[in-house]
């Protein structure tokens, strides 16, 4: 479609019905020049886009609410635009979602804070569809609107429209309503904050369990507004009733609200109003319950009070890693580190450590996981002994977990184990079980050794390193997996880094040197790619004596892909020779003639790697690139 120039309003075009067709010719939202808002041919296709067939042009028109806005003024803004969006309730999903979005970034098009009420009628709308997301988005829209208001707008708009909500035919209103309350409350009088908790009570009491869902959500944010008198007999009891609620959906929510109240009473009132409510969830019959309980146990317990939680708690955290479900192990296994700061260190010992013991051998293998992943946050308040004696053990047997995700748990936090018992120990006690994961069948597993080799290379000395694990460093360059190989270069930079290039000239480059003549390109390949990944750890004489020949030898290789790679290697090594006077001269001598010649080369890729080479390094010399 072809915007037509003359000069017809922004009204005009939102009163023409929506094109039938798509139109190929309908300019994108995307060309329209943001600095060019006085342009009314570009603000008419932006209103053509918002009622056009194509679903995409809609969304992105919605997008650019805020231009059209600018360019209609003020006064068109409120009389023309926001009624037009308000007729446009019934569109798509995705578009009453960037709708429900970009609606409060109006409000400073609008002439003044005064008519920012203006906005509230298509979120209203919005807030009572059927579709959650947009509804959710709605509701957070009218809260910062409901923010930017002054007290007298909030009692005279804002006021009567979450009453409205509330009071909606339709659940979906009341659930968005849910959401409304808290954001305006310590603003109004007591006679109005009365009529609010009574209005939110009939929510809470609501036949449709949406409802209560949604109050059960929004009881943990009114809970931290109300005063101290209401939390007790307003908050409280209502807490209460979702707590017991015929619905596991409502009761699951109530956790957060727990929490909440609790951080604001103190651990004797904590103890006689909250403590019999949490053991009830942590035993409840549904285990999604139970599992929000065994999720949040840490931060239940900092927000109720160490003493209730040493005195009242451990055996419900005990019968948490001992449930049922697997779920619900699994939720309270990654909470173990976090409640074990609660309890003395024979507490541990005698109460956790068997359930621990049963769990590292549970038929759930996402318990085992989890259980990997967080055991050894138990190490710093165990201390040395009791983890050598306890701990490691329990490490070593999930290192042979069946399960690799498991095996990758334990590696990915062995760091926290060697801050405490030290790295002599720790890699004495693991060593075998490192060497039998460098080889695992599954190449995560594998890759997580390499990346934890380093850490062990200063304490174990070169010697025990040499003797020990340097042929498994170095067949991992032969992997048949890519990422295997690439870590492995970079394991062996590492290395030179801590040993030194002596050390890497003597044990590592030539074994690296000599799989250059092996028969398997991926091979040759291997070396280009360790020796350039290695440069910067190596010395100027090491690169002159060892990895330039080395690179400029394979310039020669039958495979194309092996020459390109050339190309780029010296493309890397050239800033490394210029920076040393022993090694410049070889940039002439060595370097250009070879990329030079890979210039000339047969194959495209050879010849587009070599010239960059030389573009990129501003290396002397001509030559003629060939496409």
């Amino acid at each position: 479609m072809e915007v037509d120039s003359s000069p017809m309003t922004p009204t005009e075009y939102m009163e023409e019905d929506r094109s039938p067709v798509p139109d190929s010719n309908a300019m994108d939202v995307s060309e329209v020049d943001e600095n060019e808002n006085d342009d009314i041919a570009s603000v008419a296709a932006l209103i053509d886009q918002l009622k056009h067939e194509d679903v995409q042009l809609r969304v992105n028109a919605c997008h650019k609410l805020t231009v059209i806005a600018s360019a209609l003024g003020p006064e068109r803004a409120r009389d023309e635009l926001i009624p037009f969006l308000d007729d446009s309730i019934d569109d798509e999903d995705e578009v009453l979602l960037v709708l429900a979005e970009e609606l409060p970034n109006l409000s400073p098009f609008l002439g003044g804070s005064e008519y920012i009420s203006r906005l509230l009628v298509p979120l209203e709308n919005l807030a009572a569809i059927e579709d959650a997301t947009v509804r959710d988005k709605a509701v957070e829209s009218l809260r910062k609107i409901a923010s930017q208001m002054d007290d007298n707008q909030r009692n005279n708009d804002f006021a009567p429209l979450v009453k409205r909500l509330a009071q909606g035919e339709w659940f979906t209103s009341r659930a968005s309503a849910a959401g409304l309350f808290a954001v305006c409350y310590t603003t109004f009088d007591a006679q109005k904050q009365e009529e609010w908790r009574n209005m939110f009570a009939q929510l809470v009491h609501d036949e449709t369990p949406m409802v209560r869902r949604s109050t059960a959500k929004a009881l943990e944010t009114l809970a931290g507004v109300v005063s101290d008198e209401h939390l007790d007999n307003f908050i409280l009891p209502l807490f209460n009733e979702l707590a017991s609620d015929d619905q596991d959906s409502v009761r699951l929510l109530t956790i957060e609200i727990l929490i909440a109240i609790a951080k604001r009473l103190d651990a004797q009132k904590n103890r006689d109003t909250l403590l019999e409510p949490l053991k009830s969830l942590a035993r409840d019959k549904a285990w999604r319950v139970r599992y929000m309980v065994a999720s949040k146990f840490v931060e239940v317990c900092d927000a109720i009070g160490e003493d209730i939680v040493r005195a009242e708690l451990v055996q419900t955290f005990v019968d948490l890693l001992k449930d049922n479900e697997g779920e619900v192990r699994t939720a309270a296994a990654g909470e173990v580190p976090g409640f074990a700061k609660f309890a003395d260190k024979q507490t541990i010992l005698e109460s956790f450590l068997p359930c621990i013991r049963e769990l590292v051998e549970d038929g759930n293998q996402h318990v085992r996981a989890a259980l990997a992943l967080h055991i050894s946050g138990l190490s710093p308040i165990l201390g040395k002994e009791d983890t050598i004696e306890h701990l490691l053990p329990l490490f070593l047997q999930l290192l042979k977990d069946e399960f690799p995700d498991v095996r990758l748990n334990v590696i990915a936090n062995l760091e926290q184990i060697n801050k405490v018992i030290g790295i002599d120990l720790l890699s004495q006690s693991l060593l075998p079980a490192i060497t039998e994961l460098a080889e695992d069948r599954q190449w995560r597993v594998r890759l997580a050794i390499i990346e934890y080799i380093p850490l062990l290379a200063s304490p174990l000395g070169v010697e025990f390193f040499d003797d020990k694990l340097l042929n498994l460093c170095m067949s991992w360059l032969g992997d048949a997996v890519y990422s295997i190989r690439e870590a492995a270069t970079i394991n062996l930079k590492k290395l030179t880094q801590v040993f030194g290039a002596e050390w890497a000239k003597d044990t590592v480059i030539t074994q690296i040197i000599k799989m250059a003549d092996n028969e398997n390109y991926l091979y040759r390949m291997t070396t280009i790619f360790t020796l350039t990944t290695m440069t910067d750890a190596l010395s100027p004489s090491i690169i002159k004596d060892y990895v330039l020949p080395t690179v400029i030898g394979l310039s020669e290789d039958p495979i194309p892909n092996i020459r390109f790679n050339v190309a780029k290697a010296l493309e890397t090594l050239t800033p490394s020779l210029k920076n040393d006077a022993s090694t410049s001269d070889l940039i002439e001598s060595t370097v250009v003639p070879s990329l030079q010649k890979l210039t000339n080369d047969k194959d495209g890729d050879v010849r587009f790697f070599a010239s960059r080479a030389l573009l990129d390094g501003k290396l002397e010399g001509s030559f003629v690139y060939v496409v």
